[in-house]
């Protein structure tokens, strides 16, 4: 069985648990039996990625052309994050270029406008925080108020803790509902909401 790779893509001003709630989630999921290698990556070499509230992560390496790339949110409606990456718009273009070669492309809270940024949600079911709703409902995008989204090779998920539910969808999707609910019950969460499809 071929493995998995999935990259959570690091920038400064990433809101911590949406990036480090999925990774624990694939991580435990790959201890359970899920044929997964899963890597905290930035764009250029870096020693130290600052996120929102302080905690400094050292990344594991570059985005390479991963199966499933994760873009986390943080900072939409203040300086910094997520803000300043759309506007900067290498992270965008990176998305765009793995998901035209083929890569599944998620997104947990307003990573959602880094992915409308990309042009990845155009015509598509999508979600993202709620402060972010009514932006991304302007960047062509079909808003729903849920907790995830799935739409095949584009997945979104609201804010914050919304990304476990999204990366546990994720291993009950690829892997198995087993291996998910064993994860499930190891971190003591429970998922809320149908996932929208």
């Amino acid at each position: 069985m071929t493995e998995t790779t999935v990259d959570i893509v690091l920038f400064d001003g990433f809101d911590e648990l949406d990036a480090i709630g999925p990774y624990e989630v694939f991580e435990n999921g790959a201890q359970a039996g899920a044929s997964l290698e899963t890597r905290l990556v930035t764009l250029a070499e870096t020693d130290l990625v600052t996120a929102s509230h302080g905690l400094r992560v050292e990344p594991d390496g570059t985005l390479g052309n991963p199966d499933i790339l994760l873009v986390p949110g943080g900072g939409w409606t203040t300086e910094g994050g997520v803000r300043a990456v759309v506007e900067a718009g290498t992270v965008p273009a990176a998305v765009g270029e793995r998901f035209a070669a083929g890569a599944m492309i998620a997104s947990v809270c307003t990573g959602a406008m880094i992915l409308a940024e990309a042009d990845v949600l155009e015509g598509r079911p999508a979600t993202t925080h709620a402060v972010a709703m009514g932006d991304l409902a302007a960047s062509a995008a079909t808003v729903h108020d849920a907790r995830v989204v799935d739409d095949g090779d584009v997945l979104t998920a609201g804010g914050v803790t919304a990304g476990i539910d999204l990366a546990l969808w994720l291993l009950e999707r690829e892997f198995d509902a087993a291996i998910a609910a064993a994860v499930e019950t190891e971190m003591e969460h429970d998922r809320r909401g149908e996932v929208v499809r």
